[in-house]
């Protein structure tokens, strides 16, 4: 397949007249025609699969949207576990993830212009008429800078570009008169504030109502921002600049642009994560493609392409050129010192980073792209989801996963493209996933876990706004769009901004003169331009062979890699000194980690904390030694706490009508039955015990008996509660904390321990739910008496659960061939859970033995135990609860381990655990019938879309 230059359009070369072509590749939408040949047996996806899934994404849209309307509007989310809506300071904060909410109907802005390109125009119509009626943007409220202009300032531009594209055909639309434009530009002098510093970077938060430094703003005093905070702001402030004519939004946005080119590390030409707003002064110094600097990278090429001012173009290929060299270890992408580019500054990727593939279609560096995606596919594959954060070999850092798009975006652009079908193939197993994991009654809610496959009571703006946009041009063909894509560019929410801006109320500046750009080989310019340069060789297999060597590289290997100190010396040095060897007392290797830049602080309770600062090392191989003697330490204190810390478990509500759909995350016991060997799990019905703190006789037996027994917290030990109702009959026992509130989003993991003595005679399983989450299944009581529940070690496929049973047809795996959907689960035995799951990753866990009386306990939380008998050191990484734009710790803590022979799934490492919402169904939660009734609404049009297609 082959892109051709404009005539006079050399390669490499940038400017006007190479804006076409450029715009092509863009947007990635090339001809159909130019398909490449599928893997061996896939062969092109049939036209009418092709249609049956976008007709599938339209569908899964409208369960969302439709649930959002009715059940959260004017709220800006939906809650969908707790089927209400998220008004920000009536639910427990969430920290930074909560600035995004002002109080403005985010998630209706944010979709506005997904309704028109799903073809949904008069939906569109109404919904632009709800914004401008409902919708007010002078609340008193502290939000993001960032979130509300690529949310809300994009989705209204969004809109209002869509919305006059509408009224020009002259079908809808008719009425408008630029009335979301009015409310962009109101919203656009809220953020101005923002940027009232001497550097002309925005400070990081705003109030709508009263700026910023103003008494009454509560904002103001921070000084650091993220690199992708004050550099996402240019598409959408151009954009208002010249759809209004008023200069000043595009000025301050190219001018904090200017700013972060300006401090970029000269030598590496890498910026930091995080920058000090009033000096410059990089606060992280770390640099990847991933949270914290993402989008920058992305809106300086993007900034090209809307806007034809060359030097965005050079500034983000000297930034892609050290991108290239330093960052980019295919498949990977390894976060590196912005100083010492050479070292890398952590061991782990974060899942903003799948954007990057799709970028790099932009650029035209396909093979790359290819590399990155088929690796993050791999780890889908084995995990369902991409986790929020994983480890070099694979494994779960950060266990959430809050539906985010950028692998589908990434898709997207990678199939139009290529061509190549094995992209819709991908496209397919994301909607798969979404539908048997993610889909609840009442819209998709993220996930808590992915191991366990746990929800959280969240769903987010941008999975409205960009996930279903993605999938449904990946499957849509040129004649399913009511307009023409090709004119518009995406902004980083998948906003829609026209081509034609680059030539309206155009702003005059003078091009960055202050600096010379790094003089870089031609050759990386090749593709910048379309050209005469093919994007593959005339073998149509090329895509499938630079994916293939990728195919097992999660499940069938531990890549390492060599680092780039010992690649230059040959086989390289062997780190001086092993963590098993380590003693603390020892002068010499107190001397030996000090060279590495490893210190020693002594804590309070006598133990040794173990810290790494790189910049300290005497050399950076002896940094990397360092690096490699912490993550031995860290394995091998992981190793030695596994009988202490046990990873979460699952409890899924499996009768009528949630059918699989909830899952709750729970706490482990440490006796009893172990979840993680009895893949099957422990299937009940659930039964209140009398006395309901089970720490006596069962009186009620007779309920109990083969039935999963729930009780309350407090006044005796876990271990008696078990042995008590085991003694009744129960086949489990869920305890229910009684501290009203708690939730495992706001809390560690809980454990329960035993009493102390042997606890071999407890044989059933015990979990633990907090308040919250134990309240669902006491309000699902209330609601319909007789509630069976899956207790297991993470949440099982519905195919599997309802085995042999007549279920509605709705809730069988959407893997399954729509035509059969009418069958009994039992045929489909072909779509069970693979049986080689990895094994779970443990948690920070605290673990309690006993509750006296009151309810208090007296516990041992999950801190590392001594290393070894030689040892009384702790390797230990803190980790500050982070900003999805700003993840990743301030000082790196290990590299990745080296593979032992025949082992393939090395010991996982502990992790955090997550936070968001989960809210139990309380007053204000609308009954159970009406919820129901809207479900079966949802069944209905189902059926009905299943009748449509046979």
């Amino acid at each position: 397949m082959a892109l051709s230059a404009a005539p006079g359009c050399r390669a490499g070369e940038r400017g006007p007249r190479c804006r076409r072509p450029w715009k092509l590749l863009a947007l990635g939408l090339l001809s159909a025609s130019s398909v490449l040949a599928a893997a061996p047996g896939a062969g092109a996806m049939s036209r009418e699969e092709k249609r049956r899934l976008g007709n599938q994404v339209l569908e899964m849209f409208d369960h969302a949207y439709s649930n959002y309307m009715e059940h959260a509007y004017p709220a800006d989310e939906l809650m969908p576990l707790t089927c209400r809506g998220r008004v920000r300071g009536q639910e427990p904060s969430r920290g930074d993830v909560d600035d995004a909410l002002g109080k403005f109907s985010l998630t209706l802005i944010d979709t506005l212009d997904t309704l028109v390109v799903l073809n949904k125009t008069k939906e569109f119509e109404e919904a632009v008429k709800k914004v401008i009626k409902d919708v007010n943007l002078d609340n008193d409220i502290v939000v993001s800078v960032f979130e509300t202009n690529i949310r809300v300032l994009g989705g209204l531009l969004g809109g209002h570009s869509v919305a006059i594209m509408l009224k020009e055909k002259g079908e809808y639309m008719q009425w408008y008169n630029g009335e979301l434009l009015h409310m962009a530009k109101e919203l656009g002098y809220k953020l101005l504030p923002a940027f009232n510093t001497t550097s002309g970077l925005p400070y990081p938060r705003v109030n709508l109502k009263f700026g910023v430094r103003h008494p009454e703003a509560r904002t103001g005093t921070e000084t650091d921002t993220c690199t992708a905070c004050a550099g996402t702001l240019i598409l959408e402030f151009a954009a208002l600049s010249r759809f209004t004519g008023t200069s000043i939004f595009e000025e301050y946005a190219r001018k904090a642009l200017d700013f972060i080119w300006e401090k970029r590390q000269r030598s590496s030409n890498l910026v930091g994560v995080t920058i000090n707003i009033h000096t410059g002064d990089w606060v992280r110094k770390d640099s990847g493609v991933g949270a914290g600097i993402d989008s920058y990278y992305e809106y300086l090429l993007k900034a090209y392409v809307l806007l034809g001012d060359d030097s965005f173009l050079e500034r983000f290929n000297t930034h892609y050129d050290a991108i290239m060299r330093y960052i980019s270890q295919p498949p990977l992408l390894l976060d590196v010192h912005i100083h010492k580019p050479m070292l890398n500054a952590r061991t782990w990727m974060d899942s903003l980073l799948a954007f990057f593939p799709g970028l790099q279609v932009l650029k035209g560096d396909i093979r790359p792209a290819i590399e990155t995606h088929e690796m993050l596919y791999q780890v889908i594959k084995k995990h369902n989801f991409l986790p929020e954060a994983f480890t070099t070999d694979f494994r779960v850092h950060w266990a959430q996963h809050p539906l985010r798009p950028e692998f589908a975006e990434s898709t997207y652009f990678l199939y139009k493209a290529t061509g190549d079908p094995y992209y819709l193939e991908v496209g397919k197993t994301l909607i798969e996933n979404l539908n048997k994991y993610a889909r609840v009654p009442c819209g998709f809610a993220a996930m808590k876990d992915v191991r366990t496959g746990s929800h959280e009571d969240r769903m987010d703006s941008f999975f409205l706004a960009e996930m279903f946009k993605y999938l449904y041009l990946l499957f849509a063909d040129k004649e399913d769009m009511i307009f023409d894509i090709e004119d518009y560019i995406f902004t980083t929410e998948a906003h829609l901004l026209p081509l034609w801006l680059s030539t309206t109320n155009q702003t005059i500046s003078k091009k960055n003169t202050s600096t010379e750009y790094t003089e870089l080989d031609d050759s990386n310019f090749d593709w910048t331009c379309p050209n005469t340069q093919i994007l593959f060789p005339n073998d149509p297999m090329f895509a499938q062979s630079i994916r293939e060597p990728l195919k097992n590289v999660v499940d069938k290997s531990c890549p390492r890699g060599i680092s780039r100190a010992e690649e230059s010396l040959g086989s390289g040095p062997k780190p001086p000194l092993r963590a098993r060897d380590f003693m603390a007392s020892n002068p010499e290797h107190l001397e030996i980690l000090k060279k590495m830049g490893v210190s020693l602080i002594h804590l309070k309770d006598g133990r040794v904390q173990l810290v790494q600062h790189a910049v300290q090392a005497a050399s950076s191989l002896d940094a990397e030694d360092g690096l490699r003697f912490m993550q031995e330490m860290i394995e091998l204190s992981s190793q030695q706490q596994k009988e202490q810390q046990l990873p979460p478990r699952a409890v899924q509500i499996v009768s009528h009508p949630f059918f699989g759909r909830v899952v709750l995350t729970a706490g482990p016991a440490q006796f009893g039955m172990d979840l993680s060997k009895h893949k099957a799990g422990t299937r009940g019905f659930v039964a209140t015990i009398k006395p309901y703190n089970g720490c006596s006789e069962i009186t009620n037996p007779e309920a109990v008996k083969e039935k999963i027994a729930l009780m309350q917290r407090g006044q005796c030990m876990f271990a008696e509660k078990a042995r008590n109702i085991q003694k009744a009959g129960a086949i489990g026992g869920i305890v229910i904390d009684d501290n009203e509130g708690s939730s495992s989003d706001t809390a560690p993991l809980f454990q329960m321990a035993g009493d102390g003595k042997n606890t071999d005679d407890i044989t059933i399983p015990m979990l633990f739910l907090f308040n919250k989450e134990g309240n669902i299944i006491l309000d699902a009581i209330r609601e319909y008496e007789a509630v069976e529940v899956l207790l297991s070690d993470k949440a099982k496929d519905r195919a599997t659960i309802f085995k042999g049973k007549m279920i509605p047809n709705y809730i069988i795996d959407s893997n399954l061939e729509m035509e059969n959907m009418d069958q009994k689960s039992s045929e489909n035995d072909s779509h069970k859970p693979n049986s080689e799951e990895a094994p779970s990753e443990s948690q920070d866990a605290g673990a309690v033995s006993e509750e006296p009386e009151g309810g208090g306990e007296s516990s041992a939380v999950g801190d590392p135990a001594p290393l070894s008998p030689a040892s009384a050191a702790s390797a230990s990484v803190s980790m500050a609860d982070q900003d999805p734009h700003a993840s990743g710790p301030a000082e790196t803590s290990a590299l990745e381990p080296a593979c032992t022979p025949g082992d393939s799934q090395p010991q996982e490492q502990n992790t955090q655990t997550e936070a968001s919402s989960k809210a139990h169904w309380d007053s204000k939660v609308q009954p159970m019938e009406s919820i129901l009734a809207d479900w079966n609404e949802d069944i209905e049009a189902f059926e009905m879309m299943e009748k449509d297609e046979l």
